[in-house]
């Protein structure tokens, strides 16, 4: 390609350090805001300035959300009995998409990976625990993805719930499902349709 203007460069190495945009797809989206009017260039820039300002993170659990706590937590319309652990934010978003879930939520924030030195502190397990320990839940769903870290952490927090339910009585008869087998192996929720997620939530079973 022809040198491009230090300007247009930056931008194209901007959009290029977010993940799943190639070169191609970063210089496309560079040209296309360089054909903006400056007032929607500029209001676009101030909206992506300001995401992390107007965000904040849920205290009960942990998603990206307007105002503490978030609408799900506070909505008492809610199944306060069902909890499902997801791994992070961008699946709550696929959940409700599916339609038939009407639970609450817990955010992981990532998943059980020891090649990159990801372990149990490194991610909510504690909190889930304590959640759970606190709670009045009869079901926890866990919706990790179907990938071979997904699977073991899910199989991580079912034994570790196991190993508490003697000494926690709000632990005794938790059931916890894992979701069906709708999803591809190795794919990730937040990618899933709406119809495949559905009926994966529908067929849960357990672990």
């Amino acid at each position: 390609m022809a040198l491009l203007p230090k300007s247009i460069t930056k931008v194209i190495e901007m959009f290029e350090s977010l993940p799943g945009v190639g070169p191609k797809t970063a210089v496309r989206l560079a040209f296309y805001l360089l054909r903006l009017p400056q007032e929607r260039l500029t209001r676009f820039g101030t909206v992506v300035g300001k995401i992390k300002e107007d965000t904040v993170i849920c205290a009960v659990c942990f998603n990206v959300a307007d105002r503490d706590p978030c609408d799900i937590c506070s909505d008492s319309r809610r199944d306060q009995s069902l909890l499902c652990v997801v791994e992070q934010a961008i699946d709550v978003g696929a959940m409700e998409a599916a339609g038939n879930y009407k639970g609450l939520y817990h955010i992981l924030g990532g998943v059980l990976d020891p090649l990159n030195n990801v372990g149990p502190d490194e991610i909510r397990l504690d909190e889930l625990i304590d959640r759970l320990a606190k709670g009045k839940f009869r079901e926890l769903l866990i919706a990790t993805n179907p990938s071979m870290e997904g699977e073991a952490t899910a199989l991580y927090i079912k034994k570790q719930i196991e190993r508490r339910m003697d000494q926690v009585k709000t632990l005794e008869n938790l059931v916890i499902p894992r979701l069906a087998h709708g999803l591809p192996i190795g794919a990730d929720i937040e990618f899933s349709d709406a119809i495949t997620l559905s009926r994966a939530i529908e067929g849960r079973r357990k672990i």
